[in-house]
């Protein structure tokens, strides 16, 4: 079986999803991606990633309720999968076992330690 591979921005949007506080939904997500990483996202690649991202079973979504600060429509909201949860975790367990393998002498060279 193939292993599923992430994009950065994949991988950032499930984690603004899995840290979110409040219902994921586009503009949040975009939002929240923008300040943690001082980058600039269009909303449809945020929302692209989103549907890709159910898609690969790492998100599912609901429809909410319809607001009248968005003229009567309704938001899409995002919540991470146990699959998701579970690739985020797979993520961080191989970046910390390549920044573990880092030699300690090199770090030092680089100024990084």
């Amino acid at each position: 079986m193939r292993k599923t591979v992430l994009g950065e921005l994949e991988e950032l949007v499930l984690l603004v999803v899995a840290a979110s506080q409040e219902d994921a939904y586009g503009v949040t997500v975009c939002e929240q991606l923008e300040a943690e990483t001082g980058r600039s996202f269009s909303i449809s690649a945020v929302h692209t990633t989103l549907y890709r991202l159910e898609e690969k079973g790492f998100l599912s979504s609901q429809v909410g309720g319809a607001t009248a600060e968005r003229g009567g429509r309704r938001k899409r909201l995002f919540a991470l999968t146990p699959a998701g949860g579970r690739i985020l975790l797979d993520i961080q367990q191989t970046r910390l076992r390549l920044w573990q393998a880092i030699p300690q002498s090199k770090l030092q060279l680089l100024g990084l330690a």
